[in-house]
């Protein structure tokens, strides 16, 4: 088999690989390869940064052929060369082209954009998948064939982001997970049929190729894109004398094998035809009825008209006649089932294809569409029972289809088939509906696009499956905008309110959510209001007054408590607190808003909050309120208790849907609090197997820089150095490539980098990524907790004691945010005993004071007793600490303390490439 991928892939990280290509569980790996489920999540992890995809499914695609691991040296395999996804597979030979294969081929040595120029059926498809082909193995990071035809103007990232596997993620844009994609080494585009979105097109290929410099694109176009730095080769059609002979004798003997002919008529024939490969395969096509001496004599009366000119105008439309002639040998049932398959932007099966002709049975349609097929007036896809027109059969399709009057009806017929099948697969188990939703959605958003404008039944059926399909898709944004469309289509105001909840809970995997979210629930209010379904009115409006205070973050501005009063009092009128639902929700909001300040919830209403969520028997509702529950805990300075709560959520999210958008709010948000409880309590191994679970989620996994911000944090705490800093680079760069947002929840991840560089004692990265976690935060007091950890850290172990009182000062500040209070105070309290600060042994009582909330503290504490009274026991029970917590560098630290365990202590910290501490 083989794969694609940028990276050496281990012999054991192969044989994972075919695993997932045979749809093996985890569980069910690690039995057939005798190895632990969680080396089976390491491996899975290692290969998704590998081959820069997104999750199991995609890697379970690229398993349909990786080199065996005994092709290369023992225990490793080659890096695998580059695969291109979507190259359409060539079911006839192909004729000619040498000197533009090679014309691109240079090209690509000075250009990073090629532009295969021509008219409608000159070949730029076919020539544009030979030269991907002949190309690929120069592409070690792969790419992708993308066939533009069917995409409407705002969906070109979608079709791009479908061939390279990737989706959408929580503040990560899908532009920027193709990028992400595309930037991981030297990659090839292809962008075939651009011609109908230049302008779309040229936007997206200069965003890619401004951030993904290893990229290259290969564009085909009857127009240039007019992007700098775009080369063009021209396509012309086929030499007459020499390649447009060669094709159409190929053509003619695969439509009749003992098929003979006089050069001079074969040659009379391609001059006729101007050499245009789409013509000469129409015409060939009819060989076998009518005889070479026959196609001429028909061709030349069809062509008669159009003589005297053979510049490019006359080309197309001389191709446009030989359709025309093709068509009019047509039967009438070939006709009319010719005419009404226009209305397919992209392909379609043999169900589709009877949907949108009335009366036809499979049968006679499938009779049909072979008939078609034969006379090349239909492609067949290889391998599949799948058929497309090309663009230019098309476009003469639809003039037909117009001219008989049928083209309002055929287009009812389609919107009534796609939204048949948009709900078909919407019923349809998790393995395999991706791809099937990937062949069909161009033609389901086109169906919606072309449908009546206002409400409608059938319109609204639709843009609500398609809010449901692209949001577990994971095109997320996409998803919101059918939401807010079905809501527009709805037949009716209740309808409407329930589209713009999904809308709301839909805009918690989008950033910034909380906003979005916000004024969506308003709106759902509006509608149900109109509606008079009171109950509808308090859901709504009590999940508006939670999202106010629970996502502050992501508002411009925050929403004045007495607004947020208000509406819980509009909610509490409004709504049935008999209703499980309503109750459950009503409790959360009176939590949340029962002070003035945001993500301060009352404890004893949070713990009722809980109470009501379990009555009501829904995990969603549950987690929020547990939410709740946790932050008060927290707030409060109780983060064992706000990790065992999050604990419970973490359980919660099995019985939830990966597909409905209700879930995303307490998917994003249970992850990424499941792992910053477990760092804030000192649980570093839990915190380590939690973001690497999360880098495996299908909705959070493969993210740049939040997934991996959550996984840097313990990896540095851990002492695991060097995988921290190789993920630290690329989580900054995800955040550089969304456009360096404020990401106060960052910071402390950044400002763990900057800890690492300060442990290994170089000072100049120490400040670089210090100053980065500043940036980051969006000013030197917000998330500031961790950072001032890392200064102190820095200092006790660098010997830099001359601003250490100050330091220490800091460190014992209460910080917003403080979570890592504890880290910064245990850390200044051996600061203080270092540097021998008169307060030590104050700081010492102050710090122990808390450090019962956090294992690491109590460890750093027990270090900071024995440096300061000389107690070994103090000094071993800090050795042990530190082992059950999983900190190398920390243990290390403390061996040299212990006169004869000081030689392992320096072993260990040469391992992990620092300097023994001053």
């Amino acid at each position: 088999m083989t794969t694609t991928g940028p990276g050496e892939v281990s012999a054991r990280e192969a044989e994972v690989l075919e695993a997932l290509g045979a749809r093996l569980s985890n569980s069910e790996i690690a039995s057939r390869l005798h190895i632990s489920v969680r080396t089976v999540e390491s491996h899975v992890s290692s290969l998704l940064r590998k081959y820069g995809v997104a999750d199991r499914r995609a890697l379970a695609a690229l398993a349909g052929g990786a080199a065996p691991p005994e092709a290369a040296p023992p225990g490793r395999t080659a890096a695998p060369p580059g695969r291109m996804a979507g190259l359409p597979a060539a079911l006839t030979s192909f004729v000619g082209r040498e000197r533009e294969r090679a014309a691109v081929l240079a090209a690509f040595g000075e250009s990073r954009l090629v532009t295969l120029l021509g008219p409608g059926g000159v070949g730029k498809t076919r020539l544009a998948a030979v030269v991907a082909g002949d190309a690929a193995p120069s592409f070690p990071a792969g790419g992708a064939f993308v066939d533009l035809v069917p995409v409407g103007g705002g969906f070109v990232a979608q079709a791009v982001a479908a061939a390279l596997g990737v989706t959408e993620r929580p503040r990560q844009p899908l532009e920027d997970a193709v990028a992400e994609r595309l930037g991981r080494g030297r990659s090839l585009l292809v962008l075939d049929n651009c011609e109908h979105l230049l302008d779309a097109v040229a936007g997206f290929v200069e965003r890619t190729l401004s951030v993904c410099p290893g990229a290259r694109v290969l564009v085909t176009s009857r127009e240039r894109l007019g992007v700098p730095g775009e080369r063009i080769v021209p396509v012309a059609p086929l030499p007459v004398a020499s390649d447009a002979e060669r094709l159409f004798l190929d053509r003619a003997a695969a439509a009749d094998p003992g098929f003979t002919a006089d050069p001079a008529v074969v040659a009379e024939l391609c001059a006729r035809l101007d050499g245009m490969p789409l013509a000469i395969e129409l015409a060939a096509a009819r060989s076998a009825s009518l005889g070479a001496d026959g196609l001429l004599a028909t061709l030349d009366d069809v062509l008669r008209l159009l003589a005297g000119g053979r510049g490019a105008v006359e080309r197309h439309r001389s191709l446009r006649a030989v359709i025309g002639w093709s068509h009019d040998l047509l039967g009438e049932e070939e006709r009319t089932l010719f005419r009404r398959l226009a209305v397919f932007t992209g392909g379609f099966d043999l169900d589709a294809a009877v949907a949108v002709t009335r009366g036809g049975g499979r049968g006679p349609v499938a009779d049909v569409l072979g008939r078609l097929v034969d006379k090349s007036l239909v492609v067949r896809r290889g391998g599949e029972s799948r058929w497309r027109l090309l663009e230019t059969v098309r476009a003469f399709a639809a003039d037909r289809l117009a001219a008989a009057g049928e083209t309002d009806e055929t287009r009812r017929r389609h919107l009534e088939w796609a939204a048949a099948t948009a709900a078909a697969l919407e019923d349809r188990p998790a393995d395999g509906w991706r791809d099937d939703f990937d062949a069909v959605a161009d033609d389901l958003r086109a169906a919606l696009a072309g449908s009546p404008p206002g409400p409608g039944a059938v319109p609204h059926r639709l843009a609500r499956a398609l809010g449901r399909l692209c949001y577990a898709r994971r095109f997320l944004t996409e998803s919101l905008d059918h939401y807010r469309e079905a809501a527009e289509r709805a037949p009716d105001p209740g309808e409407a309110a329930r589209d713009l909840r999904s809308a709301a809970d839909g805009a918690h995997a989008v950033a910034p959510a909380g906003h979005h979210a916000f004024e969506s629930l308003l709106a759902s209010a509006d509608r149900a209001r109109a509606a008079g379904d009171g109950d509808a009115v308090a859901v709504a409006l009590a999940a508006a007054v939670v999202t106010a205070n629970r996502f502050s973050a992501g508002f411009p501005a925050e929403v004045p408590h007495e607004r947020l009063s208000a509406l819980l009092e509009e909610a509490a009128a409004a709504g049935d607190r008999g209703d499980p639902v309503v109750a459950a929700l009503l409790a959360a909001a009176a939590a949340w808003n029962a002070g003035r300040e945001k993500m301060a919830p009352d404890p004893v209403l949070a713990a009722a909050a809980a109470e009501a969520a379990r009555a009501a028997g829904d995990p969603v509702l549950v987690s929020a309120a547990l939410d709740a529950v946790s932050t008060a805990a927290a707030t409060a300075g109780r983060l064992r208790e706000a990790y065992r709560v999050t604990r419970e959520r973490l359980s919660l999210l099995a019985a939830m849907s990966r597909d409905d958008p209700r879930s995303a709010p307490e998917i994003t948000d249970t992850y990424n609090m499941a792992a910053t409880y477990a760092v804030a309590t000192g649980d570093l191994r839990t915190a380590l197997e939690t973001a690497r679970s999360a880098l495996e989620d299908d909705l959070l996994g493969g993210h740049s820089y939040l997934s991996e911000s959550s996984l840097v944090l313990p990896l540095a705490l851990t002492g695991e150095f060097d995988e921290a800093l190789r993920r630290a680079a690329g989580m900054w760069d995800g955040w550089e490539r969304a456009g360096g947002p404020v990401a106060g929840w960052m910071s402390p991840a950044v400002a763990a980098v900057a800890l690492v560089h300060g442990l290994r004692g170089d000072d100049h990265r120490y400040r670089f990524w210090r100053a980065r976690a500043t940036q980051v935060s969006g000013g030197p007091r917000n998330h500031a907790t961790f950072a001032a950890f890392a200064d102190a850290r820095v200092a006790v172990h660098g010997g830099r004691f001359g601003g250490a009182a100050d330091l220490v000062g800091l460190v014992f500040t209460d910080f917003p945010q403080g979570r890592y209070q504890t880290y910064a105070r245990a850390a200044g309290a051996e600061l203080a005993v270092a540097a021998g600060l008169p307060d030590a042994a104050e700081r010492l009582a102050s710090a122990a004071a808390v450090a019962g909330e956090n294992d690491w503290a109590a460890a750093c504490l027990a270090r900071a007793e024995g440096r300061r009274s000389g107690d070994v026991a103090a000094l071993t029970a800090s050795v042990a600490g530190w082992e059950r917590v999983g900190a190398r560098f920390e243990r290390a630290c403390t061996l040299l303390l212990l006169p004869d365990r000081a030689a392992e202590g320096r072993a260990e910290l040469a391992a992990l490439g620092c300097p023994a501490p001053a």
